[in-house]
């Protein structure tokens, strides 16, 4: 059983697995390499002079990896509720965890297969998004949606902000008091 299931290694999705490894969190990213992100260049990300996108999306994947993150690649078809967490049944096979957080970018097909509400979207070509609260909450207790998935920019800096964030909610709730990852400079 895995504490957080991470749907999608974009920028939300392994954001949000670097935030909740680093926390100790037994953390699986299921991916299904269709990140939009793949296709981008970027000259307009804070801390980063240029990057390609598979650049991005290959980093971001190490450096939850670097935490204990597991990564599988699929796609995941269905996800239902049990009475310790969900169970999340992709191409690769079934896997359990208490919360999952769907970075899914522009693919909200989940959505109806599970019963999840959706609104339309605001951002160009955005068509559809998960509908979810200020703390990245969906309509389902435990399953949480970030990202371009969850109605933000499209922007990889916005979309990773927004996975660290719901992340850090996940890891508040279950720690019951509010989360904070500072590192420190070595002296």
């Amino acid at each position: 059983m895995y504490d957080i299931a991470i749907v999608g290694a974009g920028p939300a999705g392994a954001s949000a697995a670097l935030f909740a490894a680093k926390a100790g969190k037994r953390t699986l990213v299921l991916d299904s390499d269709k990140s939009m992100t793949k296709r981008a260049w970027m000259e307009n990300h804070y801390g980063i002079m240029e990057i390609s996108g598979p650049d991005m999306i290959e980093t971001g994947k190490k450096q939850a990896s670097k935490f204990g993150a597991e990564i599988v690649e699929g796609k995941v078809v269905n996800i239902v509720k049990t009475d310790a967490g969900f169970q999340i049944e992709a191409e690769q096979g079934t896997f359990e965890a208490q919360q999952v957080i769907l970075a899914t970018g522009v693919l909200v097909d989940l959505a109806e297969t599970i019963g999840l509400k959706t609104k339309p979207g605001t951002e160009p070509r955005i068509k559809t998004v998960f509908d979810v609260d200020a703390e990245g909450r969906t309509n389902i207790d435990g399953i949480w949606a970030a990202g371009t998935a969850a109605g933000v920019s499209v922007h990889t800096i916005v979309t990773a902000g927004d996975g660290a964030k719901v992340a850090i909610n996940i890891l508040s709730q279950l720690n019951g008091e509010r989360y904070v990852d500072h590192d420190l400079l070595k002296s």
